[in-house]
């Protein structure tokens, strides 16, 4: 199971969380096919944006709850003050990937900021 974890500025668009989410997957070495899910935050939803890329894309969404992004959060690899502040969690995109990931999950590619949106990319063993 390979998860991209998103995070974006309200009103992002989907030409950038498509590119967020393809220079994370050059970063990884990993192709477009080979991902499971688009994972983002219960508070991000209603983004068109991120429900234009999962489509175009041909991905569902996974909406992580806040507390499983809390209990996510000691393992992420990057910081937001801004991100912490919002969401109580030092990276949104990678606590929203290893959270929808599994428990078994390791982070491949940390967050990477494209435009308006950050892409990361988690793996796990585990069943779609």
């Amino acid at each position: 199971m390979i998860v991209a974890g998103i995070g974006c500025r309200r009103g992002a668009a989907a030409p950038d969380i498509e590119a967020a989410i393809r220079a994370a997957l050059t970063r990884a070495g990993i192709r477009a096919a080979d991902l499971t899910a688009i994972a983002t935050s219960t508070a991000k939803q209603a983004e068109p944006g991120i429900a234009a890329a999962a489509a175009k894309l041909g991905l569902r969404i996974k909406l992580i709850p806040h507390a499983e992004l809390k209990a996510v959060g000691a393992r992420v690899a990057t910081r937001s003050d801004r991100v912490l502040a919002l969401f109580g969690v030092p990276s949104l995109a990678e606590a929203a990937a290893l959270a929808a990931a599994g428990p078994s999950a390791r982070l491949i590619a940390a967050r990477l900021v494209v435009g308006a949106a950050t892409c990361a990319l988690a793996a796990s063993e585990a069943a779609p």
